[in-house]
């Protein structure tokens, strides 16, 4: 039979060099998927944040029920409002806070609305 020769050193470290340079590819390829994925999903993320409401600046807190009777007048950025809560202007918050409706002890509207006991 006819037996190729015997491949030599430098044809061994050129076939060397192509697989690698195949497997290379593959994985920058793959990198650049995730890259892409990534870029995507911050994109989606900067999207949603610029979407997003701002926040208002006073809330009124509301008591239990449908549309319950006011309970304490919040900061719009207030974290320790709870999840039942009017948006209001400025002048509606003095006025509750004027009427007797609790003040927020955290983010204290009643310092920033001028309107204190």
């Amino acid at each position: 039979m006819n037996d190729p020769a015997p491949l030599t050193r430098l044809d061994q470290l050129r076939f060397a060099r192509r697989v690698v340079e195949q497997q290379a590819a593959r994985a920058l390829a793959e990198i650049d998927r995730w890259i892409a994925g990534e870029e995507r999903r911050e994109a989606e993320r900067v999207r949603r944040e610029e979407a997003r409401p701002s926040a208002p600046d006073w809330i009124v807190e509301r008591g239990i029920g449908d549309g319950g009777p006011p309970v304490e007048v919040h900061r719009g950025d207030c974290g320790a409002a709870g999840k039942r809560r009017t948006p209001v202007t400025r002048d509606e918050a003095r006025w509750e806070l004027a009427r007797g409706i609790r003040a927020c002890i955290h983010c204290r509207p009643d310092t920033e609305l001028g309107v204190l006991d």
